[in-house]
């Protein structure tokens, strides 16, 4: 079992120096939200996760969630952590005071649950779903609803699904088929079988609260004909007491690759006369309202492939510097060394870390602009920062699980054989980082998503006022001294290039040949992940050399600071001229062959 230590100083520095703490503490309703305070919830939020959850990681993965005869029992040392957890409060960081929450930002929200997903995944996956559950009735449930369930789902007593998948469907939710009947009494009975429903049953709270997309009688075809209903697992009294079982029931839990502890539920509505359920918000747009809750998932998975990715170098780097094999390249008849000491660990251990501390600078920037579009007093402002979260969630989403994916690899690789062997604990994290780059819509859903609606559509303004921004930064590297900055700007300014590359290939292509850009959507997905990611090391490179030249304390951390911006110059953002010859050069290659030459 591998140890976790939330890295707080790195979060801070990006919280504060990138992602602009200050201004978000300045908007309306955060008033208390200072930098002392900010401190105390990450230091708090650090010592839970690596003292309480992280030991269960590998319990969890060992024991899995148990299904008998519809019910599941989640692994040992779980209900009691759920207990804890919402006790402690972490269930409301970010929850409406208005329903019991702390009414936090977004920026402190996403630190805090980059150290829930690090520390344990398969447990953080429950009060992440509960959380959109929430988001979705806040925005268009009725007061009834709100008044029903925000509270208790807010403190954590009960819990909350997404119900999209079914078996016919896949990600196709034009062909969902669960329906439902109209009572004549406001409430609807719901008949269907929904699948792939995580914590869709379990052991940790007395009520669980589906949202559960369905079509009315009456309902058109396609998308525009599904709605969105409340089916609780217990029906509630009128005095918020737990009535009769509701008619849905788990027929049965997968067998995953990874994320054991996660149940990963099929459940059955309406095998007994119908599951009852309430109308959210207008008959027919329960997809729009879904996708509240699924941009919430979709931004929450990205901070997955981040948090995967911190755990995977964490594990690795304690792995290299007490593995002793070998005497160091270069040192005739020298000892034994750590493999730290050797080049090509070195060369993965700082991939690893390069890529993970760009993750989480690029998300934590969009939480904070998240929090700048929902309550900024200037619209355009509001404006500016909606369309910048909206540009980026695909990114976070899809850059950063498939990133995860590669860098737990090579947490395996840095193992060496012994990666191979479960007891190391390396293979974990492996096996629960590769659902990411699949939940919540695949790389390529993501990526068709980000040239289609973000780029395609609006002509690329939005892109090409982050492109603006990016120019900035490189025009301060190049007013700026030392080998180090001058190494990274060349790389910056070879990545914008092949980033505007590729956009106006998109532009010019789309709407004439749609096969022939989406081909190249998820490099050029990764494309701008990447380049973005640069963005932002870049500016934290600009820092730690101001903060040197100042001598201010702390030296160490902002000397590895810049050592790490300039490996990622030099091994990861020196890809983007490729990536981007595969957007504008690389349909040929995919489209051309017969399929019966496959």
């Amino acid at each position: 079992m591998s140890n976790y230590s939330a890295p707080i100083r790195d979060m801070q520095f990006v919280m504060q120096e990138l992602a602009g703490l200050a201004e978000v503490a300045a908007l309306p309703g955060n008033e208390e939200v200072s930098p002392d305070l900010v401190d105390a919830i990450l230091e708090e939020a650090g010592k839970f996760a690596g003292g309480v959850l992280a030991p269960l990681n590998r319990i969890g993965d060992q024991e899995g969630a148990k299904w008998d005869h519809g019910t599941v029992t989640t692994a040992s040392g779980w209900r009691e952590a759920y207990r804890q957890f919402s006790e402690a409060g972490w269930t409301a960081v970010a929850g409406d005071p208005e329903y019991g929450g702390q009414g936090l930002p977004k920026l402190v929200s996403t630190a805090v649950m980059e150290m829930w997903k690090s520390a344990n995944m398969a447990f953080s996956l429950c009060p992440m779903l509960t959380t959109g559950a929430i988001e979705a009735l806040m925005l268009r449930g009725s007061d009834e609803q709100k008044t029903m369930y925000l509270p208790k789902m807010v403190s954590g007593q009960w819990t909350g699904t997404m119900n999209l998948t079914e078996p016919q469907a896949g990600s196709d939710l034009a062909a969902v088929r669960t329906r439902a009947e109209p009572q004549g009494d406001g409430t609807y009975r719901i008949f269907g079988q929904k699948i792939f429903i995580t914590y869709g049953e379990h052991d940790l709270t007395d009520n669980i609260i589906h949202l559960v997309l369905a079509r009315l009688p009456d309902a058109p075809e396609g998308v525009k004909g599904i709605s969105l209903f409340v089916v609780p697992k217990f029906m509630v009294n009128a005095d918020g007491s737990l009535g009769a079982r509701n008619d849905v029931h788990c027929v049965s839990i997968e067998h995953k690759l990874g994320i054991h502890a996660s149940p990963t539920c099929v459940l059955a509505f309406g095998d007994k006369g119908g599951a009852i359920g309430t109308l959210v918000g207008e008959a027919n747009r329960g997809l729009e309202y879904m996708f509240i809750m699924m941009n919430e998932a979709r931004f929450a998975v990205g901070m997955e492939g981040l948090a995967l990715s911190e755990r995977a170098y964490q594990h690795a780097l304690a792995y290299a510097k007490d593995r002793v094999q070998g005497t160091e390249a270069g040192v005739r008849g020298g000892p034994k060394v750590s493999i730290i000491h050797h080049a090509d660990v070195r060369r993965m251990l700082m991939s690893m870390k390069s890529q993970t501390e760009a993750m989480r600078a690029l998300a934590y920037v969009v939480g904070a602009a998240t929090d700048l579009a929902h309550h900024h007093p200037d619209e355009a402002v509001r404006v500016t920062n909606q369309a910048f979260v909206d540009l980026m969630i695909p990114v976070v989403k899809g850059w950063c699980t498939e990133n995860s994916i590669e860098i737990a690899s090579t947490g395996v690789q840095v193992h060496g054989g012994m990666g191979f062997i479960e007891e190391a604990g390396a293979a974990q994290h492996l096996r629960d980082a590769r659902i990411t780059a699949i939940y919540e819509g695949t790389t390529a859903i993501q990526a068709n998503d980000l040239i289609g609606r973000k780029i395609a559509r609006e002509n690329g303004a939005t892109i090409g006022g982050v492109i603006a921004e990016m120019r900035k930064v490189e025009g301060q590297l190049a007013d700026s001294q030392g080998e180090n900055l001058v190494a990274i700007r060349r790389s910056l300014a070879n990545g914008i290039d092949a980033l505007e590359q590729a956009v106006a290939y998109i532009l010019a292509t789309y709407n004439q040949d749609i096969k022939a850009a989406s081909v190249g959507s998820v490099p050029f997905l990764k494309l701008l992940g990447v380049v973005a990611g640069g963005w932002q090391m870049a500016r934290a490179a600009l820092i730690a050399q101001r903060k040197l030249q100042a001598g201010e304390e702390e030296g160490g951390f902002f000397q590895a600071k810049l050592v790490t911006v300039r490996f990622y110059a030099d091994h990861v953002l020196a890809q983007a001229p490729g990536l981007a010859y595969s957007v504008v050069n690389g349909a040929a290659g995919a489209l051309d062959l017969p399929e019966e030459l496959f």
